[in-house]
């Protein structure tokens, strides 16, 4: 495997991401962690790889499944296996699974090492890289967690062939996202002229695509890694409208392409307070508008209390007032609270 880059953390530590374009080479890599390693899958990439099936966990799939049950049984698997703080989780999957493994593993014998091979879009462009873990509780997402970043992240764009559209599509909301919050035009310029390779899914694009999206979020962890300074908050562009509409919908629409939706209200929100200036607002949506989101998505009038309530549970909540990262212009955000009528007015 190659390396692609390497990102510092709090206290000097660095975590490494390797990538390639078989997962023959992955399958090898994680073989090299020997019998101190756990494997965690979910039933949809249990048969990715060949490995030792009695060190593996098998966890069911999908969002539902983010929750105090899954760590319960990762780490029980990691004791019946006498693991120890110096062994390794290894996460085997999309982001739900990494998110879990990264958070039993901060957890175990106050933290043991770690591993992720994500295996979507938006596990290898969001989840994998930064520590961010958690579960969902009493319905919200990510309420619970810690930060805790894996000493290794093994990326393969073979994986990536065999995702369904609405899952590849998931993927390129959080790439989208980059572009806006990239300090330079590369990202955005480079998803602009390449489209249709990015759609068919051309290995070689794809590769360049997550490099350069790793980039912007490497960017913004590096000078904040545990979102203490309110700058790699805005590395939660589109999110604070996208989480509460992927809750109301129970989860129905994605969290890609709750983002892009998202980002797409930010972006109305941010010309209606003099933020976002019509001719910024025209160029991002020039670029949603290559990729099949749907933006004009509208909150049904009888649930708009449920969705100001989601946004309410907001993890960037301070002083008791919610904000909303706005766009002032290519790589440079904002924080700041939005009156209610004005979310009401552009999500109904």
């Amino acid at each position: 495997m190659d390396k692609m880059l390497s990102v510092k953390l709090k206290g000097g530590f660095v975590s490494s991401v390797y990538s390639s374009t078989t997962l023959s080479s992955v399958e090898k890599k994680i073989e090299s962690y020997g019998k101190n390693a756990m494997y965690v899958f979910d039933e949809n990439t249990k048969d990715i790889v060949s490995l030792d099936k009695d060190r593996c966990v098998v966890l069911p799939s999908g969002e539902s499944a983010k929750n105090y049950k899954s760590i319960a049984k990762i780490i029980d698997k990691a004791l019946s296996l006498s693991l120890a703080r110096d062994s390794i989780f290894v996460a085997i999957g999309g982001g739900v699974v990494c998110d879990m493994t990264a958070f039993a593993s901060s957890i175990y014998m106050r933290g043991a090492r770690l591993s992720l091979v994500p295996t979507t879009l938006l596990s290898i462009v969001d989840a994998s890289l930064g520590g961010k873990t958690g579960i969902d509780y009493c319905g919200y997402k990510n309420l619970i967690g810690s930060f805790y970043p894996a000493e290794e992240i093994l990326i393969c764009t073979e994986s990536l062939k065999s995702l369904s559209e609405k899952e590849y599509i998931c993927g390129l909301g959080e790439v989208v996202k980059h572009a806006f919050l990239s300090p330079s035009w590369k990202l955005y310029d480079f998803l602009c002229k390449n489209s249709n390779m990015i759609l068919n899914r051309d290995l070689a694009t794809l590769l360049e695509m997550i490099k350069l999206s790793l980039e912007v979020k490497k960017h913004y962890i590096e000078i904040d890694p545990e979102e203490k300074k309110g700058i790699r908050s805005f590395l939660n562009l589109g999110h604070t409208f996208g989480h509460a509409l992927e809750s109301i919908t129970n989860y129905n629409i994605s969290h890609g392409e709750g983002v892009a939706w998202g980002v797409a209200k930010a972006l109305e929100a941010g010309e209606i307070v003099s933020i976002t200036s019509d001719e910024y607002k025209s160029k991002a949506f020039a670029l949603l508008s290559l990729y099949p989101f749907d933006t004009s998505l509208k909150v049904p009038s009888d649930m708009i209390e449920d969705f100001l309530k989601a946004i309410s549970k907001d993890k960037k909540k301070s002083n008791g007032s919610v904000k909303f990262v706005l766009m002032k212009g290519q790589g440079e955000p904002v924080l700041m609270p939005l009156e209610e009528q004005i979310v009401k007015s552009i999500v109904l």
